[in-house]
């Protein structure tokens, strides 16, 4: 969670992104400035230490995220690579080092691809 001073560095007054969103692990850039919306919206991410064990059916370990940038076009992504499907969910991950996941997909949803901000950094 970002601290509200934190929050106004990175969100517009139109809810958008101030600043460029990249891989925490390598730097390379996800999405450019302006591109994304700032959404609460509570999602459950595997960690990004531990692999999960989804196909055992187990409950793998991860977090409970609320604060994403929310893309309505997976072609607006500099940078982002897909999980196969767990479920109705693709995992979002960096395409260059295949860390992840950064964010989340619902099949369901065409339209709306989240990216965590406690998953990526900015600048």
């Amino acid at each position: 969670m970002e601290p509200a001073e934190q929050l106004n560095e990175l969100v517009s007054a139109e809810g958008r992104n101030r600043k460029a969103v990249l891989c925490q692990r390598c730097g390379s850039r996800v999405l450019q400035p302006g591109t994304a919306l700032f959404s609460r919206r509570q999602l459950f991410l595997p960690s990004m230490r531990k692999k999960p064990s989804l196909a055992e059916g187990s409950n793998p370990e991860g977090d409970l995220l609320q604060e994403h940038w929310l893309v309505d076009d997976m072609f607006i992504f500099e940078n982002v690579g897909f999980t196969k499907d767990v479920g109705n969910i693709k995992f979002l991950v960096c395409a260059d080092c295949e860390i992840g996941p950064i964010g989340w997909h619902c099949l369901d949803d065409k339209n709306s691809f989240y990216v965590a901000l406690e998953r990526v950094s900015h600048e």
